[in-house]
């Protein structure tokens, strides 16, 4: 493929778009590329053409290797934008017959150019290779674009390389491991586990043939996982909805077990010599009866060490899934340090913090509480950016995150949210809304929360239910509803919602640094949020900027007592039509609690 690329023109230096979902021939091309001294430039297969644009005029793409028909066709919308794009490399060829615009060629007809060129000048891609260096670019990945245009990260080589060596080191990875490439290539933590990792200690991974649900996928039986808190979020989801319609019987047993686990699964786990016989002898039984078979359900039989990265978890997710006896571990990173800053070891994990910082790593906290890193990781720029690049990382090489926190007294690193967004009450106590969000999250009726607060003498929250399970429960007690933005408004999910936003201030009540933040009223949003209708990044990342200034009318009507609120909202629908929703949205009260140390 590299002497095929060679063969239409690309250029050491120059970047190539890759499109598509995770597959083995698009994790080939990213290898054609570098084999070239070309830079490949991964792009979240489900933007639509117009979020893509800027991106190509930014990186002056010429070259695109995409997946199949769907790319394609907005490859061709993207080329009446910007017409510098020549060279379209398609690997599915269902539905593209008839297409016959310029400069469109099968992934089958590149790779056989490539081999007859070969043939003529073996030595062709060897010969390029050898001209590369450590400090080369080696990819470059656009930021998600959370609060503006996204920006063009660049690693080298040396820089992706030597943390995904330090990392493997770490966890004594070697080519035994199997992990399985399920998330967007254009997502770093996927090139750093499946690509980088699978270089540095020859880890098998494998990609899936098409999308499938996945429990079914991970028949594989992975022994390394990764996931962000939102899959994890959705397997739990799926859990619960199963237990919910299993027999009386077996839900008992389930509950009794999982009580069992919550109270020493995490302390067997981590090699806690203090279990007693008794409570071992429990735990073994609900491995046979209970985890075994749900770790099974899941795809995580063989799972000794699992990661979890990308935004923070709720710690009730994290503690269940280690409660099962899965090694799920929390690190943290971004796009900018080349994922792993901070790796939580073997017996020293905790739900709250991300460990200490792996070896080669500084860290330093500046007087505003923000966390400063210096790593061999970091990025080298921002892609034609100087300005930004200038923002983020100083003369002396710290990369400003942009992300509160603190290390506690082992040296772990507690992140307690992104600096811009930790905020105060009107009363001075602090306002964390991710804190509150993910907690509110654990329950597997909530989908999404947006916590307000910040500068307000009380907090409220704007959520989204999931429609799966929240439907499931609905059908159960006969309860009918036309679809989302009906059951949204049900009364009965309306008192299910405050009974998760009630036990969430509970639990606030007795942290002093949040008991303040208890959440007083809510609402169910009329529609989900959307990374197409600009409400989320397409990580998945609330955008809180937009849907406050979107959301206003409701936002204003959460705090002036109102109990309903009409709305109109614009939407864009799966085929890229656009539209609009009007509704009239309920707000409910939430009960609160005495902060512990006022009841004491």
């Amino acid at each position: 493929m590299a002497a095929g690329l060679k063969d239409l023109g690309l250029r050491r230096g120059e970047n190539v778009a890759i499109i598509g979902d995770n597959r083995p021939r698009l994790t080939a091309a990213m290898l054609a590329a570098q084999s070239l001294g070309a830079i490949p430039v991964p792009l979240y297969q489900d933007a639509v053409a117009r979020e893509m644009v800027y991106v190509f005029e930014n990186a002056e793409l010429r070259f695109a290797i995409v997946e199949d028909q769907e790319q394609v066709d907005k490859m061709l919308e993207i080329r009446e934008q910007w017409p510098q794009l020549e060279h379209i490399v398609y690997d599915d060829p269902r539905g593209l017959r008839d297409y016959e615009q310029t400069g469109l060629l099968s992934y089958d007809s590149l790779v056989g150019a490539g081999q007859a060129t070969l043939k003529e000048k073996p030595k062709l891609v060897s010969h390029e290779v050898e001209q590369g260096s450590p400090d080369d670019i080696a990819a470059m990945f656009y930021t998600s674009g959370t609060t503006g245009r996204p920006k063009g990260v660049i690693h080298t080589y040396r820089t992706l390389l030597s943390v995904s060596y330090e990392a493997s080191r770490m966890e004594q990875l070697g080519e035994n491991e199997e992990i399985l490439a399920y998330l967007p290539p254009a997502w770093i933590g996927q090139n750093i586990f499946s690509f980088s990792q699978w270089l540095v200690c020859g880890i098998r991974s494998t990609a899936r043939n098409r999308p499938r649900p996945w429990p079914r996928t991970c028949a594989i039986g992975p022994t390394f996982y990764f996931a962000p808190p939102r899959v994890l979020e959705n397997l739990l989801t799926q859990v619960t909805i199963r237990m919910e319609d299993a027999a009386p019987f077996k839900r008992r047993m389930y509950e009794y077990f999982m009580g069992v686990a919550r109270q020493v699964g995490e302390r067997l786990l981590n090699g806690d010599a203090t279990v007693g016989p008794m409570d071992k002898l429990r735990y073994r039984l609900g491995n046979f009866f209970v985890y075994g078979p749900l770790r099974n359900a899941l795809g995580m039989s063989r799972v000794h060490l699992a990661y979890t990265a990308g935004e923070a978890i709720g710690p009730d997710l994290f503690v269940f899934y280690r409660s099962l006896g899965i090694n799920l571990k929390q690190l943290y990173g971004s796009t900018e340090t080349a994922v792993f800053v901070c790796v939580q070891p073997n017996g020293q994990v905790k739900a709250d913090t991300v460990g200490p910082p792996i070896k080669g790593v500084e860290l330093r906290r500046t007087d505003s509480g923000e966390i400063l890193i210096r790593s061999p990781g970091l990025l080298r720029e921002y892609y034609k950016n100087p300005e930004a690049t200038a923002e983020v990382k100083d003369a002396e090489g710290w990369y400003h995150t942009g992300d509160a926190g603190y290390l506690d007294n082992d040296g772990h690193l507690k992140i307690i949210d992104r600096a811009k967004d930790v905020g105060k009450m009107a009363s001075g106590q602090m306002f964390a809304p991710k804190y509150l969000e993910n907690k509110l999250k654990f329950f597997p009726y909530i989908k999404e929360a947006v916590a307000i607060g910040d500068g307000r003498d009380k907090a409220t929250v704007l959520i989204n239910i999931d429609f799966p399970a929240c439907g499931n429960w609905a059908e159960r007690r006969q309860i009918g509803y036309a679809g989302y933005i009906d059951l949204a408004n049900r009364d009965e999910i309306y008192d299910l919602v405050r009974d998760c936003v009630e036990k969430v201030n509970a639990d606030l009540a007795a942290d002093p640094m949040m008991s303040g933040s208890q959440m007083h009223r809510f609402l169910i949003l009329h529609k989900e949020l959307e990374a197409d209708d600009g409400e989320l990044t397409r990580t998945q990342k609330v955008r809180r900027g937009f849907i406050a200034e979107r959301y206003a009318p409701l936002i204003a009507a959460l705090y002036d007592g109102s109990t309903e609120q009409e709305i109109e909202t614009p939407v864009t629908f799966e085929d890229g039509r656009a539209g609009s929703l009007k509704a009239t949205v309920k707000i409910r009260d939430a009960k609160t609690f005495a902060a512990v140390q006022e009841a004491a």
